[in-house]
């Protein structure tokens, strides 16, 4: 991206409604409740010929340092001191307040170039707004509606206006498409022994979840070395999904911050239920997921649940036993949480757990190191000819039961794909097959070709009759 855009202002003038027109997608939670965005959130943001980043931020209010709202305002500031530019944004509709008037002052001082945006300017009665907003002395007011995407003209032409030509459009440099990631794909493999490498070059993709308040963001700004997420001691501080980059052993690391998911009968507020919401789509697009517990209260049933979830939806998934400096007895508690993992979660046996501290800083390169290995092993492919070997072995050691005085017959095996492993077994009448010998069989593979704590899909499939369809011959 050419440059670095900060859009702010007040709570509720459309910062993250017009976030989403340029990001081109619906990545901010938008509300008619005021002060919905809290952390500063980047996007590539795309407008007409422009190409930049883009970052929503919270709204500026005035308020103590250590108050949530003065944390909100500081996480703002840092937005307008990393961007280029700053969209300053008022509401035309409603017209100019005093808190407007002391953040313009604010963006003035600041020495960035700054372009006035006017919005909600398609509303009844929006001229006299429009109008007093000259009064900021930040230049001419930029009228547009983000909701409709009125004015991205004028808006595009005020940004090239401020930021200069250059800086606009930079030169571009072609670049060799290199690092193309095949991962997702399914694959054709050869009947031999040989496996698939795994790419440690390619970025891994991390959501970071679990209940309110066990320490998710707090984890987060230990890994980057900064406060870049709002933390702080009342639950419930995150609400949008925010993702983070940065290198771990010359690894790109995108990590997802989430909102804490409380239990479904709990989630009432309309905020509440979108930002649950986002933090399930972050779930499906990681890779894999570090599930928070609070280590002086673990295994509540909504952490069972969450876990559950991540599992249901086939992600590579690890525990974190956050707020380990606060433990006293650190073996015995260690020994206590390994033997409910082992009892509470069956589904995913060997699943790795890490006690850490996100306020000290204990565990986490252990608990990087644990991320890396579950996900070579939800990226593991095994050849088809080690499989049906294992599976000859298996079935001998202990055959199908006989259904109906008729035996069931395991043919054939191959893994259909990675990411989680998944694998199609031919067989004989598969709608007989028993749940207990597929849970037999799970547990084999996962035993005998080290593949703990990730699901496991086992599809079982007919095999074609030559002689279906054919008339039986008098």
């Amino acid at each position: 991206m050419s440059f670095t855009v900060a859009i702010v202002g007040r709570p509720n003038v459309g910062k993250s409604t017009l976030f989403n027109r340029l990001v081109g997608k619906k990545l901010a939670l938008v509300d008619d409740t005021p002060g919905v965005t809290r952390d500063r959130r980047p996007g590539d943001a795309k407008l007409v010929d422009l190409r930049f980043t883009i970052i929503d931020t919270a709204g500026l209010e005035e308020a103590g340092a250590d108050t949530l709202e003065g944390r909100m305002r500081a996480q703002t500031e840092a937005a307008i001191d990393e961007a280029d530019l700053t969209l300053f944004v008022v509401d035309a509709k409603s017209g100019l307040t005093p808190l407007d008037k002391t953040f313009g002052e604010l963006l003035r001082r600041s020495g960035k170039p700054v372009v006035l945006v006017a919005n909600k300017s398609e509303a009844k009665g929006s001229d006299g707004g429009f109008y007093d907003a000259y009064t900021l002395g930040l230049g001419e007011p930029v009228p547009i509606s983000a909701e409709h995407g009125q004015g991205m003209i004028d808006l595009r032409d005020a940004i090239v206006e401020a930021i200069g030509e250059e800086a606009a459009f930079p030169e571009e440099v072609d670049e060799a498409e290199t690092n193309v990631d095949v991962r997702d794909s399914d694959f054709d493999d050869e009947d031999d022994d040989a496996e698939i490498g795994y790419d440690e070059t390619l970025p891994l993709r991390v959501a970071i979840v679990g209940r309110p308040n066990a320490g998710k963001s707090t984890l987060i700004n230990r890994f980057l070395g900064e406060d870049r997420l709002l933390t702080g001691p009342e639950a419930g501080i995150t609400r949008d999904s925010i993702s983070v980059e940065w290198d771990w052993r010359g690894r790109t690391i995108k990590m997802f911050d989430t909102a804490g998911m409380r239990r479904k009968a709990r989630v009432q507020e309309k905020l509440e239920k979108l930002s649950v919401a986002d933090a399930l789509r972050s779930i499906r697009f990681a890779e894999t997921v570090v599930i928070v517990f609070d280590a002086t209260i673990p295994f509540e049933k909504q952490d069972l649940q969450i876990a559950d979830l991540v599992l249901r939806e086939g992600r590579a998934a690890v525990l974190a036993f956050n707020k380990w400096d606060m433990i006293e007895d650190p073996q015995a508690v260690l020994a206590e949480l390994r033997e409910k993992t082992e009892r509470l979660l069956p589904q995913a046996r060997g699943i790795r757990a890490v006690p850490i501290s996100g306020q000290t800083g204990y565990g986490l390169d252990k608990l990087m190191q644990n991320i890396v290995e579950t996900d070579k092993v939800w990226n593991k492919r095994i050849s088809t000819a080690r499989l049906n070997r294992w599976l000859d072995q298996t079935t001998t050691q202990h055959p199908p039961p006989a259904v109906s005085g008729r035996r069931l017959k395991l043919k054939y095996m191959t893994q259909v794909k990675a990411r989680p492993p998944a694998f199609m077994v031919s067989c004989t009448r598969p709608d007989a097959l028993p749940e207990s010998y597929v849970r037999y069989m799970t547990n084999n593979l996962r035993t005998d070709f080290d593949m703990p704590g990730v699901p496991i899909r086992i599809h079982f499939k007919a095999g074609d009759n030559p002689f279906e369809g054919r008339r039986r011959k008098r």
